[in-house]
């Protein structure tokens, strides 16, 4: 019984090696992406998280306006909430932290090569979510909508140039 055993595991050696060698190109590439996400500045996850609260909030004023009959209440805390987000927006952009620097994120370096550009469409960005937050607390549904408007031109406005085209 035990020389069957010792037989086989003998044999069964090499295929294991050669098992082990396929599959350590993946635990390597896996043990590179961890290692590149912990290297990440935390600034990357920071903005990932903000944008993410900015979509939730512009999503909810977008349902509200498509209701027959919206709640202002909801819009107003949406669109206070986006304002808040937006004036963070611009610290969360260090240097080199774009797709091209080997990062998981749609940030690309074009931030960084036309900072000017960048600096007025973020600061658009934040005079639209004030618009925004403004029209939301007049309680007028259809200054929302033009304002909600404005603020989609600002984000599509930086996403054309300054993030990956994920269409």
């Amino acid at each position: 019984m035990i020389a069957k055993t010792t037989t086989r595991l003998i044999a069964a050696t090499p295929l294991i090696a050669v098992l082990a060698a396929c599959g350590g190109g993946a635990a390597d590439e896996d043990s590179q992406e961890a290692a590149a996400a912990s290297d990440a500045p935390p600034e990357i996850g920071q903005r990932q998280e903000n944008f993410e609260g900015i979509g939730d909030a512009f999503k909810a004023i977008r349902s509200q306006l498509e209701a027959g009959s919206p709640d202002m209440a909801i819009i107003t805390a949406s669109a206070t909430e986006i304002n808040q987000r937006a004036q963070k927006v611009s610290g969360f952009f260090p240097e080199g932290s774009s797709i091209e620097a080997g990062y998981d994120t749609e940030a690309l370096a074009t931030i960084w090569e036309k900072p000017e550009e960048f600096s007025k469409a973020a600061n658009n960005f934040v005079a639209a979510s004030t618009g925004l937050r403004t029209a939301a607390e007049s309680g007028d549904g259809a200054a929302v909508g033009s304002a909600a408007k404005i603020l989609g031109g600002t984000c599509k406005a930086c996403h054309d140039k300054f993030r990956v085209d994920d269409d």
